[in-house]
């Protein structure tokens, strides 16, 4: 299934159902009273998170989605039943927000998760509340209200725990095949990565994170050029960002260090929150290395790197799972921060 996520749609609340004029006709009581009911509330649209669906992919085919109307009034003051609620899943990690402003309507972050999005109308007054001592006979009643209607957009973020950046061709998805049960296409071409992969890596018997592979970055991706851009969104709610590199090019003309500046300038073009969140440092293929010492130090110079820095081989493993180790202590240390 390809992998939607994004998708704009309309969507309509019910209207509430009219009030009725009528009075009662009995054979003893020709001129009974008034005793229109009122109608019923038109039907609500929520949205809720389904940990069981994970793309937006139905959203791009119907556009517009409308909750059931009130049903009118009838005589004997009966209410007319409301109208049913429309309820529609979308999966974790979803934002919903208003097209034209742009306000943020729902933000899912956790299964089960149910929000009322567009309110129904209210059903319309039956006679029977306009009857008084001056007016027995009151012939008015009222419409009911029409439901609310938004045309909403539809983002899917994925919930990672920890993002991958790098230039085509860097190594992000054998690492992710490294540590994790993911098996992300791997090739020796750019742009293997079309769509973001998750993995689970798990430290230990108890404890586990999510790592998120996305199609690599270009110059100009935050202009929208290549893939990178349109999945940058996905990085938004990650704890920690690995900065892969590939130290080992097989185009000798190919410099790793100006590659890494240029990831670096799109990601604050792009976002200055996503910019300052934690970024490690990880210089990829040190197998096909005899001077690593001297690289790792150019490199630190020439970007003046201060966070972590890490060397590993992610085709044949070598530093991934001490790697595994020190994210999953940074993720913890994250948590704690959090509960304060």
């Amino acid at each position: 299934m390809k992998f939607i996520d994004e998708a704009s749609i309309r969507i309509y609340a019910g209207d509430g159902g009219n009030g009725v004029a009528t009075f009662r006709r009995e054979k003893y009581e020709p001129m009974g009273g008034p005793n229109g009911g009122d109608g019923g509330r038109g039907g609500s649209v929520f949205f809720e998170s389904d940990e069981n669906i994970n793309t937006l992919i139905d959203y791009r085919f119907v556009k517009n989605y409308r909750a059931k109307r009130g049903i009118n009034g009838k005589s004997s003051e009966c209410y007319g039943a409301k109208g049913d609620d429309l309820v529609l899943k979308v999966p974790v990690g979803t934002v919903i927000s208003e097209k034209q402003t742009g306000q943020i309507l729902a933000d899912f972050e956790r299964h089960g998760e149910k929000l009322l999005v567009a309110k129904g109308g209210k059903g319309g007054l039956g006679n029977v509340h306009f009857k008084s001592s001056t007016n027995r006979t009151p012939r008015q009643c009222t419409e009911g209200e029409p439901g609310q209607e938004f045309e909403v957009y539809l983002e899917l973020k994925v919930l990672a725990d920890v993002g991958l950046l790098g230039m085509p061709n860097a190594g992000k998805s054998s690492f992710i095949r490294a540590v994790s049960a993911a098996k992300p296409k791997v090739a020796d071409y750019p742009f293997t990565t079309l769509q973001p992969n998750l993995g689970v890596v798990k430290v230990g018997m108890e404890k586990s994170y999510v790592i998120a592979d996305i199609p690599g970055l270009i110059e100009g991706a935050a202009e929208g050029h290549g893939l990178g851009h349109q999945f940058l969104r996905h990085l938004s709610r990650t704890k920690l960002l690995l900065h892969i590199i590939d130290i080992a090019p097989y185009d000798e003309q190919v410099d790793p260090i100006l590659e890494a500046k240029n990831i670096i300038n799109e990601l604050k073009k792009y976002n200055e929150e996503l910019f300052n969140k934690p970024r490690w440092l990880i210089l990829n293929k040190i197998d096909l290395i005899t001077d690593l010492t001297q690289i790792k130090d150019r490199i630190i110079k020439e970007l003046n790197w201060s966070e972590e820095v890490f060397c590993i081989s992610a085709i044949n493993g070598e530093g991934c799972k001490g790697l595994t180790y020190k994210i999953m202590e940074h993720i913890d240390q994250y948590k704690k921060y959090e509960d304060i």
